[in-house]
């Protein structure tokens, strides 16, 4: 079989193929784009499309410019009669799955030239997303030394041809483009043998199509543009909004909100001025979050947990002259001194509930806006600012950090590239929209995805969540360490039956709490990692996941790691990508934006990346202890302590020492941790005298951020103040 350029078609087989282009481009208006990298790939080539419906073989067929090589499923061409006529118009080579030999007859065939089309998923997604890379397709790609020319097929899942019934709305004919992203050859260490190479491959090729599907995304847009895109993507009446008391929203609802809350600050603000959002998560926050972007305006979302002292701060660093809370919830939170407190301090204070009733001429315009109001229709610079988060302050003063519309829709695309959420899921988000886990990830990536999300107000009601979760048949729950182990401590064994995915973030996943979820639920939660600066960074998956990671990079993200004198594994941890900030506020220097060097933002994470790309954080940089000359991580510590004392919170510290620069103090919840018992068990880990706490201090509880993360700056001064007067107790 001949598999040369020198190939001949035959001229009815011309005429057919011309008339079938005809008809798809007439039917499905189909876009062939990256012609360019087609051309360069040169003479051995492996095309690699994803595959979403039964009309892929045919588009690839019938769309490149030379008549490629196709390798068919022996057992499927058998099974599908159907299929055998549209065989006869291609050149197809069949491989039987279960032969090694027909695949070394292929590798034989194709280190010969020419260019051959390989299926990596070796069959239809049902999910939508990819599916697993089967080896045979490694193989190939590893042993004929060909160049890897992914190929994008974009709106075929759309189809009545997909496998996606119930999943995504279909339609007849929806629009199909098919891009050729930039040619790869195969980066596996030539020292890997046997199956280690193979799954280094398979891995590599993973990869390559994560970053295929998020290469042809565009993440140049606003939100409001984002949010008119999904309505029009998914339904107007596709019901996305859920608050705790089941009052839905969809589409058209939401978006007629958001513009109706927008235009209120129109006259009181100028373009581009911070508004302070002091609310919980919920359809009114959401909605005027993303009525302030429509209007150019930048939602700047504070942590009512923080205390006056650092909220103002962090007004003062974003130049916030209002915010907008609810009556109902000040109440409810008791923060009617807080919010005293923050009118004293010279913010205009506006409540929600003074806009309840907005005129029936307003309502009827906003609904025409939101039904009918075409996507472009909201184009706007993607750059400006759109979202001001702060960070946690756990290790200082927190300071502003400024998204633009580009850098969230950037880490929406990164997250459904990698991970297979689909409309047919419920999200039950509880963690607060002023954190980054809870804003980006768990309201706005849903809301733009078409998937439905009960936003729960605090994240701390462990007995009530279990149950919203089984009300609503919840398939994806985020969460923090500490609020997951609470959920599952409280939870009836059955509250998480429909749950497939439960992402943990913000903080180490512990062991407790992993084996918690699977002896009661049977799920295995999935650690994540992100920064307030980056949004999500990694995250484990279905598809790629190795234990004691926080899983592989999105994509898109470029990083390096420098080394860090003392550190023999890991560095600290640089990344650049479209989902980093544009910078960052601090009180300082108010309205000031401070933007990373050259693109790339300083996490100060020591991380250590392993072959195949999965990431093992080995601590902040600043929890890092010099003692007697040796560099020990207080993360690394506390996690054995956990080992130990598995159930209760424990931090390690580093406190100032006259004779030795530092001296480490462990704060624990455990009442009669003795130091004695800590030594034994450390030393039988190997660890050396000088990296064991001298000394510990129990506390009834660890002081913890609102969103759930333990509050060093709090834990410093404690153990500070027990080693200055006393109070700890030593060996």
């Amino acid at each position: 079989m001949n598999t040369k350029k020198s190939w001949k078609v035959p001229g009815w087989k011309r005429r057919l193929c011309t008339l079938g282009r005809f008809i798809l481009r007439l039917l499905f208006r189909v876009e062939v784009r990256g012609m360019e990298h087609y051309r360069a790939a040169g003479e051995r080539v492996l095309i690699l499309p994803n595959h979403v419906s039964l009309l892929d073989p045919a588009l690839v067929a019938l769309f490149l410019p030379d008549p490629p090589l196709f390798t068919v499923n022996l057992f499927v061409a058998r099974t599908w009669g159907w299929v055998r006529p549209f065989l006869a118009l291609m050149r197809t080579w069949p491989v039987d799955p279960t032969n090694p030999f027909s695949i070394k007859s292929l590798i034989a065939e194709l280190k010969g030239g020419g260019r051959c089309v390989v299926f990596p998923e070796g069959r239809i997604s049902t999910t939508g997303s990819l599916m697993k890379v089967y080896d045979g397709a490694a193989m190939l790609a590893d042993k004929t030394g060909a160049a890897l020319l992914p190929l994008r097929i974009e709106g075929a899942q759309f189809s009545k041809a997909s496998y996606l019934t119930g999943k995504f709305p279909l339609r007849w004919f929806p629009k199909i483009t098919l891009t050729f992203l930039p040619p790869s050859a195969v980066q596996v260490p030539r020292e890997a043998r046997g199956r280690k190479r193979r799954e280094l491959t398979r891995i590599f090729l993973s990869g390559l199509m994560r970053e295929a599907a998020y290469r042809v995304m565009d993440h140049r847009k606003t939100l409001f543009q984002a949010l008119l895109e999904a309505r029009d993507l998914y339904g107007r009446k596709r019901v996305v909004a859920m608050d705790a008391a089941r009052k839905t929203a969809d589409y058209v609802q939401l978006t007629a909100a958001s513009l109706l809350l927008g235009k209120l600050f129109v006259p009181k603000t100028e373009k581009g001025e911070s508004v302070g959002v002091l609310l919980p998560g919920g359809i009114a926050t959401v909605a005027l979050t993303l009525g302030l972007s429509r209007f150019s305006r930048v939602s700047a979302m504070l942590n009512y947990t923080a205390g006056a002292k650092n909220i103002l701060a962090c007004a003062t660093a974003a130049r916030v002259k209002t915010v907008v809370t609810s009556r109902r919830f000040v109440a409810a939170g008791k923060f009617e001194k807080l919010v005293e407190a923050l009118r004293e301090g010279g913010l205009e204070i506006v409540w929600l509930e003074d806009f309840a009733d907005f005129g029936m001429a307003a309502k009827i315009a906003a609904w025409l806006c939101a039904r009918f109001m075409p996507a472009s229709a909201a184009a706007g610079d993607p750059d400006a600012p759109a979202l001001t988060l702060f960070t946690s302050g756990s290790e200082g003063m927190p300071k502003g950090v400024v998204l633009s519309h580009a850098n969230i829709i950037a880490n929406r695309n990164q997250l459904i590239s990698s991970i297979d959420f689909n409309p047919s899921d419920v999200v039950m988000n509880a963690m607060p929209m002023f954190h980054v886990f809870g804003c980006v990830v768990g309201t706005l990536m849903p809301l733009l995805t078409g998937i439905k999300t009960l936003y729960y107000p605090t994240p701390l009601h462990y007995r009530l969540i279990p149950l919203a979760a089984y009300d609503i048949d919840a398939t994806v729950v985020f969460g923090t360490d500490t609020f997951l182990y609470g959920y599952a401590r409280s939870a009836h064994p059955y509250d998480f039956y429909r749950v497939r995915y439960a992402f943990a973030g913000a903080e180490k996943l512990r062991g407790r709490t992993l084996q918690l979820w699977g002896e009661k639920f049977g799920i295995r939660v999935i650690e994540g990692y992100g920064t307030t600066e980056t949004s999500i960074l990694s995250a484990n998956t279905a598809l790629l996941f190795r234990a004691g990671t926080v899983g592989r990079l999105m994509p898109g993200i470029e990083w390096r790691a420098e080394s860090v004198p003392g550190i023999d594994e890991g560095g600290r941890f640089f990344v650049k990508g479209a989902n980093v900030m544009l910078g960052c506020l601090k009180a300082d220097k108010p309205g000031a934006l401070q933007s990373p060097e050259d693109g790339w933002y300083d996490t100060g994470d020591i991380i250590h990346v392993d072959e195949c790309g999965f990431l093992t954080i080995k601590g902040r940089a600043k929890r890092f202890a010099k003692i007697g000359g040796e560099m020990i991580s207080l993360t690394a510590l506390e996690e054995e302590v956990e080992r130990l004392w598995p159930g209760v919170g424990h931090a390690v510290m580093a406190v100032q020492d006259e004779r030795k620069g530092e001296q480490l103090v462990l704060l624990t919840e455990k009442q009669d941790a003795a130091r004695d018992e800590l030594s034994a068990h450390m030393k039988g880990l190997g660890y050396v005298e000088v990296s064991i706490p001298k000394k510990i201090l129990t506390v009834p509880k660890l002081p913890l951020l609102g969103s759930g993360k333990t509050d060093y700056l709090a834990a410093a001064e404690l153990a500070e103040t027990a080693v200055f007067s006393g109070a700890t107790r030593s060996c």
